[in-house]
């Protein structure tokens, strides 16, 4: 439990390095930099286990998957940080229950009860009450959360896929390696360009701390979750997942001076509660399928 604690505080960190280096550096670029960053804080950490490195090829092509999952959930979360506060973000992306949920029903024909199904629609609401004042303010960014949610969601199926045969370090260095050779040959093409969003700047001390810390804390915050795994059923720690958004509703005060608003509230709390409902159904009736929460963005 108290792994999971750690992760809920060191999570909102990756996004407030995020939403700091996005002042400046391209979002392409933070994207880039957590998967680089990440894999080189993973790398003494495989080396220390004494794990093996090496993939399996039948595993080459959901790698890449997985990569490329990661990759949009990430440049989707960052893009919405770059306009919107951290919190709000956090808040419309625990959908992911919901999604989950539906996935597994149509991609692994996992029956779906009708009360998840209410929860689900509740829970939808609820992120609609978020996303509206969001959407009047910030214009469509304020939908790329649910983009990050989507991208996240089969990206978390593809994990499931591995995770029998593979260790959560190992998959996590692969996922940092894929992602870094999706993510650079992209940024060279982009360079020069002018796209805001794409085209590579050189980075100052400080900036290249806060992409630093995107990688870092991606780093630490997942290697929190996947130990805290080992000792404890995912469906028991997945409701202290909700203890991030404390946490960034913090960091956006004292960093950025963003604080939801009333009607933000409400919609956390009507998501909130719907996904701790879809959880509780979960452990009642584990073989329903997935509601899992984020691991990381």
């Amino acid at each position: 439990m108290l792994l999971m604690v750690v992760f809920c505080i060191t999570a909102p960190l990756l996004d407030a390095c995020s939403k700091l280096a996005t002042a400046e550096i391209p979002v392409g670029q933070i994207v880039t930099a957590r998967f680089v960053f990440q894999g080189l804080c993973m790398l003494p950490v495989l080396l220390a286990l004494r794990l093996d490195w090496r993939a399996r090829r039948s595993d080459l092509a959901l790698i890449g998957f997985r990569a490329l999952c990661l990759t949009l959930s990430t440049y989707c979360f960052v893009a919405a940080v770059q306009e919107m506060p951290i919190a709000d973000a956090i808040a419309i992306v625990f959908v992911m229950p919901f999604l989950l949920m539906f996935l597994g029903k149509f991609i692994f024909s996992n029956p779906v009860g009708p009360r998840r199904i209410a929860a689900s629609v509740v829970g939808f609401i609820g992120a609609l009450f978020v996303i509206q004042p969001s959407l009047a303010h910030y214009g469509l960014v304020a939908l790329f959360p649910l983009g990050c949610a989507l991208s996240f969601s089969f990206y978390e199926i593809a994990t499931q896929a591995m995770s029998n045969r593979v260790h959560p370090v190992t998959m996590q260095l692969h996922t940092s390696v894929a992602g870094a050779l999706i993510c650079l040959p992209l940024m060279w093409a982009f360079d020069g360009s002018g796209l805001r969003e794409l085209d590579p700047v050189m980075p100052d001390a400080i900036n290249l701390l806060w992409l630093f810390g995107v990688g870092f804390w991606a780093a630490v915050s997942h290697l929190c979750m996947t130990v805290a795994m080992k000792f404890a059923p995912a469906a028991s720690l997945a409701p202290l997942h909700y203890l991030e958004l404390p946490m960034a509703v913090l960091l956006g005060y004292l960093l950025f001076g963003d604080f939801p608003n009333a009607l933000t509230w409400f919609g956390i709390a009507i998501i909130v509660g719907s996904g701790l409902y879809i959880l509780h159904r979960e452990r009642l009736n584990p073989h329903q399928g997935p509601a899992a929460l984020p691991t990381d963005f």
